[in-house]
């Protein structure tokens, strides 16, 4: 970790602006996503100074920007519902997460993660969205929708014949702002925050709608964690997604982070980052964070180049906290939906989605199953499915180019002689070479496609080991399966080119039962070849 210790003073002014830019733009965000939560705007305003300064401090991306992101939101409010609004289990929750993401990173989770297949990723994230957008619906109208998204969609009906136009016509206006408003005004005053201000100046000339109210300000409350025998298993599970979903979500920005900056981040290092400013969001009262993509990209784009920027965002948000509170409490939850939709449609895969027909049509599939899990289930139940059913697919996929390659790559040659051996022996000796390792999905059909290739007046078969590198488990009992099919069919069994390591492994699970590999696999093809020509010569004389 000395690394992370370290600073880098030569981009100084960049840092400076670019954290000074990422901060103004984290404020909505932070406000919204503290709400969203059910903790409040300001639990919202701590996790982004606490998360984003440890993070960038002691984190393995320098440019990374870190605060409350969608996918964790999403996770604290389903808890929030679950615990009857318990802010003490809640925050241990979060606590424990970071220390979760503290642990992935020590033990090289990170290395891991970043393997995740990409339609699982695109279905959860887009899930995500659509999460956040459905728990928005009510608010546009007016009203205050029950946590949960089946709750909030079933509610949607009664809001809805009860609409505030004052509040539908801020939220319009405010989704309007964050999208018409121009790029070239966005660098100095960002368009989330443009469309909050416009948002909440134009509530105060409409029919009342409701605000955030009375906001405390000032510096956070120690919480100490606390435990409950009745609800730690719901809580301990759901600080589980929290650093899963974190860890994801960081290493995702920090992939982004990198492809700007041209640099490589160290993802073990960033999970110990991120999993330390968690744990203390926890303690202070403030949600759980990640790494945030829009946020970090206007620090680069912005100038910043070091950690100091990710440091510099939080002091500039901790600044404003202290005299946000009043200011803040005029804010009409509808103008914080329409920032919220902004969000929820940004992190929809929409330019997957609009080409995955001219893709494989098993990831598009992958991607609809994760996308409707992450909404009408759970994401740990998503992104768990999605893993599975993709490793499957894969092995699926390289067993059969496996099985492929066996059956019909054709014999090479090493020599003339040898050539004209195997066209001599056609019809006696069958020959498999195996071209590289066996996965475990082709193993189990290797012995049926082998006894379709020999035939019943064929007298031997031999197994060329020349090119593989290594055995698992399920290759051996295949190789096994082979030998004693071929034994019990009258047929003589030779090996030829397998290594000491592949030897070892098969008398080790003891599968030579039907092998004789000290006489045998140190043979040469060619010498083998020779030698069941010369046995079938002295045999045809015989006759």
């Amino acid at each position: 970790m000395r690394a992370a210790y370290t600073f880098n003073f030569n981009h100084l002014r960049g840092d400076i602006y670019g954290g000074v830019t990422a901060g103004v733009v984290a404020i909505p965000l932070a406000l919204a996503f503290g709400l969203a939560s059910g903790l409040g705007p300001m639990a919202g305003m701590y996790g982004a100074i606490i998360v984003g300064f440890f993070a960038a401090w002691l984190g393995g991306t320098p440019t990374n920007v870190s605060g409350p992101t969608g996918p964790m939101v999403v996770v604290l409010a389903g808890l929030f519902a679950s615990l009857s609004g318990n802010v003490s289990l809640i925050l241990t929750a979060v606590v424990l997460a970071g220390l979760f993401q503290i642990v992935f990173g020590l033990i090289k989770v990170g290395d891991f993660i970043r393997l995740v297949p990409y339609p699982v990723v695109s279905g959860f994230m887009s899930g995500i969205g659509i999460i956040i957008i459905i728990l928005q619906l009510d608010a546009t109208v007016g009203h205050m929708a029950p946590a949960g998204t089946i709750s909030a969609l079933k509610y949607l009906p009664t809001a809805l014949t009860d609409i505030n136009l004052s509040a539908l016509i801020v939220a319009a206006v405010t989704l309007g702002v964050v999208y018409s408003w121009p790029t070239s005004w966005g660098k100095y005053l960002p368009a989330a925050l443009a469309a909050l201000i416009v948002g909440t100046l134009l509530s105060l000339f409409l029919e009342p709608v409701p605000i955030l109210g009375e906001i405390p300000s000032g510096l956070p409350e120690f919480h100490i964690p606390v435990y409950e025998q009745g609800a730690m298993m719901l809580v301990i599970e759901a600080a589980f997604i929290l650093a899963v979903l974190g860890a994801i979500d960081s290493l995702l920005t920090s992939l982004v982070a990198d492809n700007m900056t041209r640099t490589r981040h160290d993802s073990n290092q960033e999970l110990i980052g991120q999993g330390v400013g968690n744990a203390v969001a926890g303690l202070f009262g403030g949600i759980a964070g990640a790494g945030a993509t829009m946020r970090t990209v206007v620090n680069i784009r912005s100038g910043g180049h070091t950690k100091i920027s990710g440091m510099i965002h939080s002091v500039v948000l901790a600044a404003i906290v202290l005299g946000l509170g009043p200011i803040a409490s005029y804010i009409p939850h509808a103008a914080l939906a329409g920032v919220l939709i902004k969000v929820g449609l940004d992190i929809i895969d929409f330019s997957y989605l609009r080409n995955a027909h001219r893709g494989p049509r098993w990831d598009l599939a992958l991607m609809a199953l994760v996308l409707g899990l992450t909404v009408l289930v759970d994401l740990i139940t998503a992104v768990g499915a999605g893993v599975v059913l993709a490793a499957l697919a894969y092995v699926r996929q390289v067993a059969k180019s496996q099985l492929d390659d066996l059956l019909s790559r054709p014999l090479t040659a090493t020599s003339e002689e040898e050539q004209a051996l195997l066209e001599e022996l056609i019809d006696r000796v069958t020959v498999f070479e195996f071209g590289g390792p066996l996965s475990f999905g082709a193993a189990a059909d290797v012995g049926h496609h082998v006894r379709e290739r020999y035939k019943d007046d064929m007298h031997a078969i031999i197994l060329d080991f020349r090119r593989v590198p290594f055995m698992d488990v399920s290759a051996v009992r295949a190789v096994e399966t082979i030998t004693c099919d071929a034994e019990r069919a009258g047929k003589k069994i030779y090996i030829t080119g397998m290594s000491d390591e592949i030897a070892e492994t098969i008398v080790g699970l003891d599968a030579d039962c039907c092998l004789n590999l000290e006489q045998s696999r140190f043979a040469e093809r060619l010498t083998l070849l020779r030698q069941l020509r010369d046995e079938y010569n002295s045999k045809r004389q015989e006759k």
